[in-house]
């Protein structure tokens, strides 16, 4: 048997195109479920309110709950999941709806979290023509594709984690957003004085991330210190996190969006104490013209983390497009 190098994952199952792979996955997931299951799950595709959804938080929300549905329902849920993600960004999405466990262990068994506290909708129909999306999303994730033709608008993607580190013996047994998090203070680790003094735009970290649970994602200001400005140690760190996000995507769609944020100048902000002591809160983003990063540390063992683009959220960019063509050719 042939040994991986240290660190390489081992290969994920061979991969098909993305927007094929989700008709596919979601055409399954509908097939396996029950009427009353699928009034849940089966949304009209202009139900912009419901389709236009990012809730992080454990609160009610459409769709079909994992929970409900059968051992073949939750799989086919999974299966819908796992198209949109690479095999890193699928492992923290499952270690992330698993610390839901954890966490109730944590609080005393007292509000009933559970790894099944999960829910999956598809709005539109995926064997049509026209534009459809579908959501995966609980506590701590929440993965939204919108799909048209075979373009895959692939944000939002939030993940978050609580706890975010389960150690024993000064090893972590579970980090998921560890890179998310030690590239962030790498990044602030690397500034001089001067530009410290333009990307710390607050002593102070926010509640939570600034885009929140906003359907739209506007720009944030301040937007810090820009990163054409940096040495070059910081400017590829800031570069680095930008890959590590869009990494959450399988190859093809990390590959388009890539493509589509790489326009225009990157800047880096940080809203906490510098440095950050042991327990402190603290919170970075990254902006571009149409790119936003956000980690919030929200205490001492909470962390949010999202990749979003506010002209193509919940595909606004594909949409809009199609609009325009439709209206040029009529």
């Amino acid at each position: 048997m042939t040994a991986l190098p240290c660190g390489d994952d081992p290969p994920g199952p061979p991969r098909g195109h993305p927007a094929a792979e989700m008709r596919r996955a979601a055409a399954t997931l509908l097939d396996t479920l029950d009427d009353a299951q699928r009034a849940l799950a089966a949304l009209p595709f202009d139900d912009d309110a419901a389709r236009r959804w990012l809730e992080y938080q454990p609160a009610a929300r459409p769709g079909a709950s994992l929970a409900l549905l059968s051992p073949a329902g939750r799989k086919a849920a999974h299966r819908l999941l796992a198209t949109a993600l690479s095999d890193r960004g699928y492992a923290q999405a499952v270690i992330i709806t698993a610390l839901e466990e954890v966490l109730d262990r944590q609080e005393h068994w007292q509000r009933g979290r559970h790894s099944g506290d999960y829910w999956v909708s598809v709005f539109g129909d995926p064997a049509a023509d026209d534009a459809w999306s579908w959501r995966f999303e609980g506590h701590h994730l929440s993965v939204s594709m919108t799909v048209l033709g075979d373009t895959v608008s692939a944000v939002p993607v939030f993940m978050g984690a609580h706890p975010a580190l389960v150690g024993r013996a000064g090893l972590a047994l579970s980090r998921p957003l560890a890179a998310e998090e030690d590239l962030g203070l790498a990044v602030l680790a690397e500034l001089t004085g001067a530009e410290r003094s333009v990307a710390v735009v607050a002593d102070a970290a926010p509640a939570d991330i600034r885009s929140y649970t906003h359907a739209r994602a506007g720009r944030v200001q301040p937007p810090g210190v820009a990163a054409g400005t940096l040495q070059p140690a910081a400017r590829a760190l800031i570069e680095q996190i930008v890959a590590l996000y869009l990494d959450r995507l399988q190859p093809e769609l990390a590959a388009a969006e890539a493509t589509a944020t790489a326009r225009g100048e990157l800047y880096f902000a940080w809203e906490g104490p510098v440095p950050p002591g042991t327990g402190s809160r603290y919170y970075y983003r990254i902006q571009g013209p149409d790119l936003l990063i956000e980690f919030d540390k929200t205490d001492v063992n909470h962390a949010h983390t999202v990749l979003r683009r506010p002209r193509a959220d919940f595909g606004a960019d594909l949409l809009a497009a199609h609009y325009r063509q439709a209206h040029q050719a009529g």
